[in-house]
């Protein structure tokens, strides 16, 4: 919802939800947080920035598996026709897969590795390789992926995972802190962080700020045991340093204003690699 709003606002973009296999609950109240920002505007539709296509969890696996294929329909369109650049949510990817899966057992098909269909690789395929840039705009597509019990070699996001460009890991210790959103920098992967693509000054400031959060992580049994003061000025200098970055790197949400007792913000990426350095 966060970066519906800011694309909406702050670059006049579109932006696509596919909600495979949502609640109707989740659905509804989406649906009116949207209109109460005005990224969605009844009163004149062309003015709305967003479209929302749900296949709901009580529907047939048939209907909630092409869920996902209507939303990326709808945005190319926007890209092609109305050459758009376009954001594509999909939610949740590995319900998905589970429709595809019902949909093999009810065909009567013999199921693959760990009970998923053995067409798992093709199906997810044919997704996620339509979602590309052309001339006329591009696709960006942000897809929440649901790891059955936190094991990243399961078949079903380790064949999402082949074919994305990066990855966001989400930190429960984070958000014991309160600190949202509870991304987790360390664990957390990108194949454009290269200096050839991001240039030299952003890849440098990453991996600086990526040595300080993961030094903090080994001090932090020695910090619990021993206490601060058993520390070098060195450590201890990097203690402050990476318990700074990790509430710099928190982000006071404008969908979530009401509240928050700070006012919600919005920094460019040059100001944000400044502020590091």
């Amino acid at each position: 919802m966060e970066l519906i709003n800011n694309i909406a606002k702050a670059h006049g973009g579109v932006s696509v939800f596919g909600g495979v296999g949502e609640q109707t609950r989740e659905g509804n109240d989406l649906y009116m947080e949207m209109k109460e920002s005005g990224v969605i505007n009844e009163n004149n539709i062309e003015e709305s920035k967003v479209a929302l296509v749900y296949g709901q969890m009580n529907e047939p696996p048939g209907a909630r598996m092409r869920v996902g294929l209507t939303a990326l329909t709808m945005a190319e369109y926007f890209r092609d026709v109305n050459k758009q650049d376009v954001l594509l949510f999909i939610d949740n990817i590995f319900r998905f897969v589970q429709a595809g899966s019902e949909v093999s057992a009810l065909l009567g098909r013999m199921p693959s590795v760990v009970g998923y269909q053995h067409t798992l690789s093709t199906e997810m395929g044919s997704l996620q390789e339509i979602i590309a840039s052309t001339k006329k705009g591009s696709i960006t597509s942000i897809q929440a992926v649901y790891v059955p019990a936190d094991d990243l070699t399961d078949p079903a996001p380790a064949t999402t995972f082949a074919h994305l460009d990066a990855t966001t890991v989400l930190s429960i210790g984070l958000a014991s802190k309160g600190i949202y959103p509870a991304v987790d920098p360390l664990d957390s992967t990108s194949t454009m962080l290269q200096p050839r693509i991001v240039g030299n000054e952003h890849y440098e400031t990453a991996q600086r700020v990526k040595e300080t959060l993961q030094r903090y992580k080994e001090l932090q049994d020695i910090i619990a045991i021993l206490g601060l003061d058993e520390l070098s000025e060195e450590d201890c200098l990097t203690v402050a340093r990476a318990r700074k970055i990790e509430r710099f790197l928190s982000q006071p949400f404008f969908v979530a204003e009401f509240l928050l007792v700070i006012q919600e913000s919005m920094l460019l990426l040059r100001k944000l690699l400044g502020d590091f350095n």
